[in-house]
């Protein structure tokens, strides 16, 4: 009887083509009618503002840089008479407070799965669609670090993050006492509101997230799961490490140069027969990759394993190579902005839903600058912030053109 734990394996070294599919563009839609459809936490007495232009104002200002409630009702505040009517406050402007206590009570979750709808009525993706294009979600967790609950702990928001068009598509928050992995299912309802379906869609996440219930319950709405194997899973990252990897043929091999530092990465993957395939439900192939790095003449490698739910003729190496790579996009492209642009890491909030909410905002303004071509979001934002007309005119438009 054979040691390997696969009795059947076939290396993966072709390249079958096939037709990419379908796009399809929603209808367009302004901000205010968008944020219409968002409950109204506050009492009905004594309400002087509308719902949906106070939310416009926070979106827009902190699209215009604003970081803090304070910064928000200061943009709403040095707009000129016009700028405010155009956004329903012909008669003054709401204080500080007002606005405060109003983001504090919103449900944070909602406001990000209708802010993520409206955005995506107005994005064209920004990678060029190639065959067997597939779309990428990645997901990743953030710790709020100056904002904290009541009982002292950080706060932690789960996010899934749209590669294609870099608009995060959910976030949620992680219950007090507890980690990432119960709120995977919240945020995969989250998305499956946003965008309808999970059909055909492909996720990649950490090794944290490589757990079985995640596996069977993207298999069943009908999505795919991209994981890396660690330590956390001893039994499988062991069948992994074992499989005869020496026999199979090279799949894809890149070579970058910058910054003083050279990187090779080689790509190998084998088709996994089930049944006794390795013990992860519904993993189609196993995948290996090893990074060379040469910095100032010292080399070092380093080997990953992954398993995919995808067969070959989904997922050539070449898509592997692609697809890994996109699970950073949301720490660099996302996280990393929030901090640095928008000094969140320095922002204490921590009463209510607000940390989330701003964070929300963050994540909106990071992916409408996208949408609108922008690669250099602090950039972006001091450009609005100059221009407050032509911002109010792009997000209350129903022409994406007009951003």
């Amino acid at each position: 009887m054979s040691s390997c734990p696969i009795p059947v394996l076939s290396a993966v070294a072709g390249s079958p083509d096939a037709p990419p599919p379908a796009v399809t563009d929603g209808e367009t839609t302004g901000l205010l009618h968008a944020l219409s459809a968002v409950p109204d936490p506050r009492s009905p007495r004594g309400i002087r503002y509308p719902l949906a232009g106070l939310l416009t104002v926070a979106v827009c200002a902190v699209l215009a840089g604003a970081s803090s409630f304070t910064a928000i009702v200061d943009w709403l505040y040095d707009l000129d008479e016009t700028a405010r009517a155009r956004l329903g406050f012909g008669r003054g402007v709401p204080a500080t407070t007002t606005m405060w206590r109003l983001l504090i009570r919103l449900d944070a979750d909602l406001l990000a799965t209708t802010l993520a709808g409206w955005l995506l009525t107005r994005a064209r993706p920004d990678t060029p669609r190639r065959p067997r294009h597939r779309r990428v979600v990645a997901i990743d967790g953030k710790t709020l670090r100056g904002a904290r609950r009541a009982d002292g702990r950080q706060m932690h928001l789960l996010s899934a993050l749209d590669t294609d068009t870099g608009i995060v598509l959910a976030q949620v928050t992680v219950a007090a006492k507890s980690n990432e992995i119960p709120a995977f299912g919240p945020l995969l309802d989250a998305v499956q509101r946003v965008l309808g379906s999970l059909e055909g869609l492909l996720f990649v996440a950490d090794a944290l997230h490589t757990q079985t219930g995640h596996a069977t319950e993207i298999a069943q709405r009908g999505g795919h799961l991209l994981i890396p194997v660690k330590a956390n899973q001893p039994t499988l990252h062991t069948q992994l490490t074992t499989l005869p990897w020496a026999q199979v043929p090279v799949g894809h091999q890149t070579r970058d140069r910058g910054h003083g530092r050279r990187e090779t990465r080689t790509v190998k993957a084998l088709t996994v027969n089930t049944p006794g395939g390795i013990r992860f439900p519904h993993a189609r192939q196993a995948v290996r990759i090893t990074r060379t790095r040469t910095i100032a003449g010292k080399t070092s490698r380093e080997t990953a394993y992954l398993t995919i739910s995808l067969p070959v003729a989904d997922a050539h190496p070449t898509d592997l190579t692609d697809w890994i790579r996109r699970e950073w996009l949301i720490e660099n492209r996302v996280h990393h902005v929030r901090d640095v642009t928008f000094r969140e890491d320095l922002h204490q909030a921590r009463t209510g839903t607000g940390p989330a909410v701003l964070a929300t905002l963050r994540n909106t303004a990071i992916g409408y600058h996208h949408t609108a071509g922008e690669t250099n979001i602090a950039r972006a934002t001091r450009r609005a912030n100059r221009r407050p007309h032509d911002l109010i005119t792009a997000v209350t438009s129903s022409n994406p053109r007009t951003q």
